[in-house]
């Protein structure tokens, strides 16, 4: 009888547990290792695109989805003090038409709690902070910060743009700063409320941009208020904010937005990091997913579908090769690397183009928005819809056949 083979998967954010769902779908050995206590994430939103989407269907964890989410009507772009529409994407009667899926906000907490319900009992271990990874034939091993080890047939680095695992892999280099700085909230609100449109809107203004949409079928408001600034001086990788720090870095801006931000409660600032995309993710018996792999910045949501179409992809490319990790490991990069890389760097473009600091060139770029709205509104804004016309579920690893 085969033995089944082992994976350690470390780090329990969205990519690690995505990761291990998949793995225990198809049948693999998997634990899931979490230096926190408890499983858990941060209190804000998240866009699921119909990339993303297809992968959650996939994984059985659609329907449930479906609860809990907000299906926006749109994407808008908006100008940061008149309001006035840049350009529309249509998401609600389009999405699934074009893409086989649709759009959805949900809260990451939410989508977290779902993935963390389709682990095998047992698979996950909290508490445990990985300080090291090793390998020797064909084991990889990881040591923890309590002295113990796990022995694998293969160890994932899931574990964020902080990579223990990725470090020791391929050296220490820390994330480069992007000059950006990023306000988090969400407020609570009774339904869908007349300053805030049922779309994720894209307010674009000078050297700043602010995305709002409702999450948890439209009870609370999402907020995403990114600033440029000259350096991140937190220790921390997030920090406590508020309202009035808020305010004051959007001072002047459309009276819609400045009655939600009063309305905030709690805020959170996070310096926004990103590394160069990298030529190869894997050594041996160790590799990595998500941001550990290619940590990139919000501006085309795609972050978090990033990192659950990498584990659905691993999974597969390790099923079908059997014992042959190199093998899988070679078909896992070749399908993912192309595809991260690209929107690590178009990611970085959008914010660029939408922090325009002239009004000449804000209204240079708005006008090129209307124009390619005009000839296929999902090729205009954020023009990503290459982005979600992919299908990760579609993916084939090369198996040899046996003549």
């Amino acid at each position: 009888m085969t033995r089944k083979l082992r994976v350690g998967v470390i780090g329990g954010g969205i990519g690690g547990v995505a990761l291990t769902a998949a793995l225990a779908q198809q049948g693999f050995d998997v634990r899931i290792f979490e230096r926190a206590p408890a499983f858990g994430e941060v209190g804000a939103g998240v866009q699921m695109t119909p990339n993303a989407v297809k992968v959650l269907d996939a994984l059985g964890v659609g329907e449930a989805m479906r609860r809990v989410t907000f299906l926006p009507q749109a994407i808008v772009g908006r100008n940061w003090d008149t309001a006035k529409e840049i350009f529309r994407i249509p998401l609600a009667h389009e999405c699934s038409r074009l893409y086989n899926a649709p759009f959805f906000h949900i809260h990451r907490a939410d989508l977290h709690q779902l993935l963390t319900e389709k682990l095998p009992a047992g698979a996950a271990q909290l508490a445990t902070a990985c300080v090291d990874v090793r390998q020797s034939g064909d084991t990889a091993v990881a040591r923890f910060e309590d002295g113990s080890e796990f022995e694998a047939d293969l160890i994932v680095g899931a574990d964020g743009v902080r990579s223990v695992v990725r470090s020791k892999l391929f050296g220490a280099d820390a994330p480069k700063f992007t000059g950006h700085m990023c306000f988090r909230a969400v407020v609570p609100v009774d339904g869908v409320v007349d300053f805030v449109s049922p779309d994720s809107s894209f307010w674009l203004g000078p050297k700043s941009h602010v995305v709002t949409y409702y999450v948890r079928q439209g009870k609370a408001v999402n907020i995403v208020a990114v600033n440029e600034t000259a350096g991140w001086v937190e220790e921390s990788w997030n920090a406590p904010s508020s309202r009035e720090e808020l305010l004051a870095a959007f001072e002047g801006w459309h009276p819609d937005l400045i009655r939600l931000f009063e309305r905030v409660d709690s805020v959170f600032k996070w310096g926004l990091f990103d590394r160069d995309p990298m030529q190869a993710w894997s050594a041996g018996r160790l590799t990595l997913l998500g941001d550990a792999a290619h940590p990139m910045l919000p501006f085309l949501s795609q972050g978090a579908a990033m990192a659950i179409e990498d584990g659905y992809v691993l999974a597969r490319s390790l099923a079908a090769h059997g014992s042959d990790v190199a093998s899988a490991l070679r078909d896992y990069e070749a399908e993912r690397l192309p595809r991260t890389s690209r929107v690590q760097l178009e990611s970085r473009e959008r914010g660029r183009t939408y922090h325009l600091p002239t009004l000449f060139a804000q209204r240079k770029r708005d006008l090129v928005y209307q124009f390619k709205s005009w000839l296929n509104p999902q090729a205009s804004g954020i023009q990503a819809d290459w982005v979600y016309a992919y299908n990760a579920t579609d993916f084939q690893p090369r198996v040899a056949t046996v003549a």
